[in-house]
């Protein structure tokens, strides 16, 4: 089969034929027709992650046509499907098993003309998404579902703070926080991001490259209930500054790094609680697709490549120039 394969750390992505992967006892082979990046992606392949070991097919987002089911259960061979790139999450709702992995690293993903998964990671596409819409859902989707109400618990009424909109994960919690009737409010470096944040039900946003940003957002709302943040680093402590008494920061990614000096007195005065969110279990992925299909949220596609114009994809994630998911043309 034909995959795109990452052979080494700061290298490009080459295109090469490939085996066609195996299907174990309880697993699907689905025909990917779309996939999408994320950034974990990106960080893979400059060396910014764990346990990176080469050659591996990335992606773990997709969709396409389950061709082959091992397992007696027979209802989804041949239909079009998403699939859940979170495996083996366990028992627990609390987090996730040492087992937990995800597709795309150290199990083969989607960027290839075949993925084989567990039957129970796959899914039947929402009814209002074409396959390339869907194929932007799953681990962005999943993450946000999780930070937002999961672990945030984001109620009708609050005032919602996400930060960093443009990626993938940001712009679905914002969609996500919109629909239960949230206040949101965004921080980007782009005004043409945040522009389009407001477009899509944002009440305003700050741009975190004005070094007043966090007055700008406190004197505009009077006090954030709930951050959702994906980058962690030196702004954290403004985070703690504009929260109201009683409000949450959860964290999905720690992009800028470490987290800065924050007095404790801060946090345990104002009753604030500070959570870690990964991913999410199978529940929460049943949960999500539910609600994205209560709420007809379409996914947010900044581009649309084919597989043999990978490496542009990447070069554009890198970049950080995107507004959303970055889709591949597989089939």
């Amino acid at each position: 089969m034909t995959a795109s394969v990452l052979t080494a750390v700061h290298q490009p992505l080459e295109i090469l034929d490939f085996p066609q992967p195996e299907v174990p006892e309880g697993y699907a082979l689905v025909e990917i027709h779309h996939a999408a990046l994320n950034h974990r992606d990106y960080w893979i392949t400059v060396g910014q992650y764990s346990n990176i070991k080469t050659p591996i097919i990335l992606g773990s987002d997709g969709a396409g046509i389950v061709t082959q089911i091992n397992a007696p259960d027979q209802t989804l061979l041949h239909q079009p499907v998403l699939i859940n790139p979170s495996l083996n999450w366990g028992d627990s709702e609390k987090a996730q098993s040492k087992a937990f992995h995800i597709l795309g690293l150290p199990t083969n993903g989607t960027l290839a003309q075949y993925v084989a998964v567990p039957l129970q990671n796959i899914h039947p596409i929402p009814k209002h998404m074409t396959t390339v819409e869907a194929s932007a859902l799953p681990l962005a989707g999943l993450t946000a579902f999780r930070a937002c109400f999961s672990r945030a618990n984001i109620q009708s009424g609050e005032k919602v703070l996400i930060t960093g909109i443009g990626g993938g994960v940001a712009l679905f919690a914002l969609q996500m926080a919109v629909a239960v009737g949230a206040e949101v409010w965004v921080t980007s470096s782009s005004t043409e991001k945040i522009e389009k944040a407001i477009s899509l039900g944002a009440k305003g946003g700050v741009l975190y490259t004005d070094p007043d940003w966090d007055k700008q957002l406190l004197s505009a709302t009077g006090g954030i209930d709930a951050v959702v943040d994906g980058s962690g680093g030196a702004s954290f402590a403004k985070y703690v500054d504009i929260c109201a008494s009683g409000g949450r920061i959860v964290m999905y990614g720690g992009t800028a790094g470490k987290l800065s000096e924050v007095p404790p007195s801060k946090i345990f005065w104002k009753q604030l609680t500070v959570m870690g969110s990964t991913m999410g279990s199978p529940q929460d992925y049943n949960q999500m697709l539910e609600f994205i299909s209560h709420y007809q949220i379409q996914p947010v596609i900044s581009a649309v490549y084919p597989l043999a114009q990978i490496n542009e994809a990447f070069a554009l994630m890198g970049a950080g120039k995107q507004t959303g998911k970055i889709v591949i043309q597989v089939k």
